[in-house]
């Protein structure tokens, strides 16, 4: 009997998207005979151990990504935040580089962790973000980026090239050996009957996880329809509390999620883009709310407007009346066998 090849999944710690991404591809990496483990720090890390108790973990050093309170100053702030993130990715790659030999690795996939990769075996980065929007310093941003990206053997892009949800966020010939898996979600659609008129999906880094949380609550108090508000805090426990017509719960594990949110008619989010491939995969009507000063969610909620796919409202002029224009757009369509990998390069 052929051993399992040992092979490194490492998603940056960065709401929980880069981590929920990285589901199927875990799950296929178990079904080819592989033996995954997994690395990562903080919410990232704490979720994908509920997702698969079984198995081995190692913690990074955290990148220490905070955005600023008021979402004006955002780009700066995470500007500011470089020197700090190149020291971590110093760090890990001097765990890795001991991981590599230690664990008999035959080869790494990284996401968005810079400093997850080595000469010794192969290494992936996943990424759709090859050209870093940042308003005047888009170019500045996306050359360093894509410097980064080209130390890596391959570059997966979790998009369809022909629907391109990412739009120019990914199209750039800058980088080499880059490859569309197609859409990166771990859900499926299923036809289930609806029990939500609503469902909030709430995530992302702190502070503007909890403002967000604060405005919706209030907004929601003239809504008469039902509602799963999902507060995207991963905690020890799972706690739900039932308001009147309003079901919040801190977290979902992924076939709970899948199911709430087959039996919702409505989905309200932040348009960061794990969220997006995972409303295309099931095929949604959506409402988005980008997060106020990240050029990239602003840049897809455009983008997917213009698309006449779904509409989008700034968190400052959001109210609850807004969800009407949803019947006006054609939300999106339902993708069949999402994203195709092939693992041969280990």
């Amino acid at each position: 009997m052929t051993s399992k090849k040992n092979i490194l999944i490492a998603p940056l710690n960065w709401g929980l998207g880069h981590a929920t991404r990285c589901t199927p591809i875990i799950y296929q990496l178990l079904e080819q005979r592989f033996n995954p483990i997994i690395a990562s720090d903080g919410e990232a890390l704490e979720l994908l151990k509920k997702e698969f108790p079984n198995l081995k973990y190692v913690e990074l050093p955290s990148y220490k990504i905070q955005y600023a309170s008021n979402g004006k100053f955002l780009k700066w702030k995470l500007l500011s935040l470089i020197p700090q993130i190149l020291k971590a990715t110093k760090a890990e790659y001097k765990i890795v580089k001991n991981l590599v030999e230690a664990e008999n690795l035959c080869g790494i996939i990284s996401d968005n962790r810079f400093g997850v990769r080595s000469n010794k075996v192969p290494s992936i980065i996943i990424s759709h973000q090859l050209n870093v929007l940042s308003g005047i310093t888009t170019f500045f941003t996306s050359k360093l980026h894509q410097n980064i990206i080209n130390k890596f053997d391959e570059c997966w892009i979790p998009d369809n090239k022909e629907l391109n949800y990412s739009g120019k966020l990914s199209q750039t010939k800058h980088i080499k050996n880059q490859k569309y898996i197609g859409v990166l979600s771990r859900f499926k659609k299923t036809s289930l009957p609806l029990k939500y008129d609503l469902l909030v999906l709430l995530s992302g880094v702190e502070p503007s996880r909890s403002q967000l949380e604060k405005k919706l609550l209030s907004e929601l108090k003239n809504y008469t329809g039902s509602v799963l508000f999902v507060r995207g805090k991963i905690e020890p426990q799972q706690k739900t509390v039932i308001k009147e017509n309003i079901t919040i719960c801190n977290f979902l594990l992924t076939d709970e999620l899948q199911t709430a949110l087959n039996q919702s008619k409505l989905v309200l989010a932040r348009s960061g883009y794990s969220t997006i491939m995972d409303l295309a995969s099931l095929g949604k009507k959506a409402f988005f709310i980008p997060t106020t000063g990240q050029n990239e969610q602003e840049f897809l909620s455009e983008y997917l407007q213009e698309l006449q796919i779904t509409p989008f409202a700034t968190q400052e002029n959001f109210q609850i009346e807004m969800l009407r224009q949803v019947k006006d757009f054609k939300g999106f369509t339902a993708i069949e066998n999402h994203h195709q990998i092939d693992f041969n390069l280990f």
